[in-house]
């Protein structure tokens, strides 16, 4: 298992728009085969920074999700709401402390 965090930053009017697809794809994406585990933040001091954390089983889950006409619909939307650019990190998961 690995995780995928992306950090998004929005232009401030199209945060509630984010928001609101956000709800609409969340179960789509839980759903996704391979995803174990999806989370979205917001930062506390920038309101217009978000971050998503998502756990896939493997590099190729995630990469058949990348290619999927889910994703292409949904960052299609997505992108067009972005004031910088998108960041995204590949990580290996390993320790977690309850």
């Amino acid at each position: 298992m690995f995780v995928r965090i992306v950090k998004l930053r929005f232009h401030e009017e199209n945060i509630i728009p984010f928001l609101e697809n956000f709800e609409e794809v969340k179960e789509q994406i839980r759903g996704f085969n391979g995803n174990q585990f999806l989370e979205l933040y917001q930062d506390k001091n920038d309101k217009r920074t978000f971050f998503t954390y998502s756990y896939w089983e493997s590099e190729s889950h995630l990469e058949a999700y990348r290619n999927s006409d889910l994703f292409k619909g949904i960052w299609g939307y997505t992108k067009t709401l972005f004031s910088d650019k998108p960041e995204a990190w590949s990580v290996d998961k390993l320790a977690t402390l309850d």
